[in-house]
């Protein structure tokens, strides 16, 4: 008997801890969604009306925007970027060790700290970007503070005028992006060269004595042989990007996310309902709730790559 029932104690603990930290907060705010509950109390059933208000709210469709624009910008650029670090750092024979080390540590540093130091990175009067962009010749840009689109700005730079809505990310939010991106590829990365230290070295072998060049070794090697490791990437940063909170709510904070609006993503906007002034409960469970399935949504997307991963 205590053979059979040996392998659920074992493994009981991490289920306690999943169950009560995971699926019973999930399971609540999906019950709290359905009734008028905030920080004073339990108030009656209303059915689908939090939902309801949740669709015709602008601010909700506006924030959902700025967070899609996150993941559209920072999933790519860490891909990319990653991949391109673990192949540099793969080859790298001395002080390897020193190397991963350095790239790592954005990663484990606490997020405050690196929000507050960014923040003061990209100060639009004494800030070391604006210092940077000086050397250049380029005038000093308000980061932090500007709520017109980088494709608006790259455009009126020469003397074209796009349509608002072809604006893309605002420049405030780009800085976001960019300190995303740049804590994100020190993670990725390490675990990019696990996945290229899996890769046979006859393949390559075999490759220069056939005359194939760097480049073409690793889109016909590396790339495809590489791709579990780019499928995981894929999926995790996909669904840690669409929770983005800390920096956000430390760079661009109250009371409003940024210039106009314009960083407030979906994370910060159930933050703001649930324990703004509204502390309306209800709501932001029912905002959540949207989130889980936007995220469950586009994992089962993923989850149809699958079939090009090559195992």
């Amino acid at each position: 008997m205590l053979k059979k029932i040996s392998p659920w104690l074992y493994i009981a603990p991490a289920f306690v801890i999943i169950f009560c930290f995971r699926f019973l907060p999930i399971l609540i705010s999906f019950i709290i969604s359905f009734y008028s509950w905030s920080m004073t109390g339990i108030g009656s059933f209303v059915g689908f009306l939090n939902y309801s208000k949740l669709f015709c709210d602008i601010e909700f469709w506006k924030s959902m925007l700025n967070t899609f624009y996150l993941v559209i910008f920072v999933v790519p650029l860490v891909i990319v970027f990653s991949l391109s670090f673990a192949v540099l750092l793969n080859n790298i024979k001395a002080l390897k060790s020193f190397f991963r080390t350095v790239y790592f540590v954005p990663y484990v540093t606490s997020l405050v700290a690196l929000s507050i130091v960014w923040k003061i990175i990209f100060n639009q009067q004494q800030g070391l970007a604006n210092s940077f962009l000086s050397i250049f010749g380029v005038e000093p840009l308000k980061w932090l503070g500007e709520s017109r689109g980088i494709f608006t700005m790259l455009f009126s730079s020469f003397g074209v005028d796009i349509p608002s809505a072809l604006g893309g990310p605002s420049l405030a939010l780009f800085s976001i992006i960019l300190v995303t991106v740049w804590k994100s590829i020190g993670y990725n990365t390490v675990i990019y060269l696990a996945g290229l230290q899996n890769i046979s070295r006859s393949l390559y072998e075999a490759a220069e004595i056939d005359g194939a060049s760097k480049l073409r070794q690793f889109w016909k090697i590396t790339l495809p042989l590489v791709t579990p490791t780019t499928f995981y990437v894929l999926m995790m940063t996909t669904i840690v990007t669409f929770q983005v909170f800390s920096q956000v709510y430390l760079m661009t904070g109250p009371p409003i996310g940024g210039p106009a609006g314009t960083t407030k993503v979906i994370v910060y906007y159930i933050f703001e309902q649930g324990f703004g002034e509204t502390q309306n409960l209800a709501f932001a469970s029912a905002a959540a709730l949207v989130l889980f399935v936007v995220i469950l949504l586009f994992t089962l997307l993923q989850k149809r790559l699958e079939k090009k991963v090559h195992y």
